[in-house]
């Protein structure tokens, strides 16, 4: 598929805002999920890392479906993915109302939350980076925030909600706000194709279309021929019943001889048809192998390589904190008095701040995104050795609010995996990635849980997070200091006034 040239700005900007609000309506309560996650605890009676599923498969199953999600958004088109996924989060979260047991949330809150959040991220990041290019590091940037400014206004409003109307009517309550996300979706109009399409999909689309045509003439021509043939008769009966059986034998005689003609006629076109529907399914196997051999040919860049280990290693380590910080604090005995702000709350508009800041920095010349994305990883991972040290909440906002800075780094990954792998392969590489990604969000709560069950306290559960950040970052950092002037960005052989999104086509 061909785009022209992306106009950074005009509709693109109405690309931009609502691709916000998308995210800050998807995300808002899963990521703020630790609210619930609390509720959860005491609802139910298990244990912390069995709970702990419900958020970390909210948050990563929609990421390990990241290659499907690619796929569907590349055959559908980001408009009617994101209405389709905007009836699934809301679904999802009223669902989660009626909720018997943790293993029913695992379904309802988990799978078809974090499926339809999934979705709807890829959809806005791929549209938005078909909008811009020398722009792309602020659009994503601002697209972005709207996940963490959803963030900091949910931790409050669910915690609001939950006092006025118990645990069930927050979840309705959400579901039905996750509804304006149709409205955000079907404004998602779609970049306009070069005038010249290829010269083989011309042909692949005209076929069908003769053929239908063919169709409905025979469809047409049989039943005129049942209606002459059943009037005729009728009218005959009525005025002369005796030359009624005569008259029907010879419109019979007639008719065989004209259903012979149009029989072989038909037979023939069938016959091409379904030589046609052969040729057709022989084409989509072969794009479906090249499809995957690409994607054996993305792992042969070190860079690469290493990205999908650290963004793995990072969401391990990273991502349980927004999950778990509010049961730290509550761990810790610090009183309510002391508790000025929900920690999630500090957490998500750090992170607005950290997108913004981050995105901006991107586009940058002088900035190498890869240099500045390790850089965040080796920071975090030094963040998450101290939360064990954390006595109080002073000291607990402002871990949260560097990590939640820190955390902004989502802006940006788009960024490097575009100077990584190239555009063309964008949409391919970023499912990959976010697979692995789904992957670390869905283990690392649980296995932080798992640690406070075994040991019961959190200090081993962050000094194992921090090791797995830091290792994630060092090897990204040694697999791009020999090669990162080496690895391909196709983008720059391309014509100046278009884009060619290989993978979406082949997908």
């Amino acid at each position: 598929m061909v785009f022209r040239k992306p106009p950074d700005g005009g509709w693109g900007w109405v690309i931009v805002v609502v691709s916000f609000f998308t995210q800050f309506l998807c995300y808002g309560s899963p990521l703020a999920v630790g609210v619930l996650y609390l509720e959860w605890l005491d609802a139910f009676g298990e244990g912390k890392g069995k709970t702990a599923w419900v958020g970390s498969l909210a948050n990563g199953i929609g990421l390990l479906a990241s290659p499907v999600c690619s796929i569907c958004v590349s055959s559908f088109g980001a408009r009617p993915v994101a209405i389709f996924s905007g009836f699934m989060v809301a679904g999802g979260l009223m669902m989660s109302s009626f909720a018997p047991n943790i293993y029913f949330l695992y379904v309802s809150y988990g799978i078809v939350v974090g499926l339809g959040c999934g979705l709807l991220y890829t959809a806005t990041v791929t549209i938005t980076c078909q909008y811009f290019d020398k722009r792309r590091g602020l659009a994503l940037g601002l697209i972005s925030t709207g996940s963490s400014v959803g963030l900091f206004i949910y931790a409050a409003l669910q915690r609001e909600l939950i006092e006025l109307y118990g645990l069930d009517g927050c979840l309705l309550i959400v579901g039905a706000l996750s509804l304006n996300i149709l409205a955000c979706g079907s404004l998602m109009r779609p970049l306009e194709s070069s005038s010249s399409p290829p010269p083989d999909k011309m042909c692949v689309d005209k076929v069908p279309d003769q053929y239908f045509v063919y169709h409905e003439k025979e469809k047409t021509v049989e039943e005129n021929i049942s209606i002459l043939e059943k009037g005729y008769i009728d009218e005959k009966c009525v005025n002369n019943v005796p030359d009624c059986k005569q008259d029907s034998i010879l419109n019979k005689n007639v008719l065989s001889s004209i259903n012979v003609n149009e029989k072989d006629t038909y037979k023939k076109k069938v016959v091409e048809q379904t030589n046609f529907c052969k040729q057709l399914a022989k084409r989509k196997w072969q794009l479906y192998l090249t499809y995957w051999k690409e994607t054996m040919v993305l792992f042969k860049n070190r860079v690469f390589s290493a990205l999908f280990v650290a963004i793995l290693l990072f969401d391990i380590g990273g991502f349980p904190p927004s999950l778990l910080m509010e049961d730290v604090a509550r761990s810790a005995n610090i009183g309510e008095d002391d508790y000025y702000m929900p920690l999630i709350s500090i957490i998500g508009i750090m992170t607005t701040v950290g997108k913004l800041i981050l995105g901006i920095l991107a586009d940058f010349k002088w900035v190498n995104t890869l240099y500045l994305y390790v850089t965040t990883l080796l920071m975090t991972g030094v963040a998450l050795f101290a939360i064990p040290f954390a006595k109080s909440y002073f000291t607990l906002a402002m871990l949260s609010g560097i990590l939640g800075f820190l955390t902004g780094n989502w802006s940006i990954f788009p960024y490097v995996t575009t100077k990584t792998v190239g555009i063309e392969k964008l949409t391919h590489a970023y499912g990959i990635l976010m697979f692995f990604a789904g992957l670390g969000n869905s283990l690392g709560p649980p296995i932080v849980g798992w640690f406070y069950d075994w040991t019961q306290e959190y200090d081993t559960a962050f000094y194992f997070s921090g090791f797995c950040v830091l290792l994630g970052g060092f090897l990204l950092l040694l697999a791009a200091l020999p090669c990162w002037n080496t690895c391909t960005n196709q983008s720059s052989k391309l014509p100046p006034n278009t884009y060619s999104y290989k993978v979406a086509s082949n997908a």
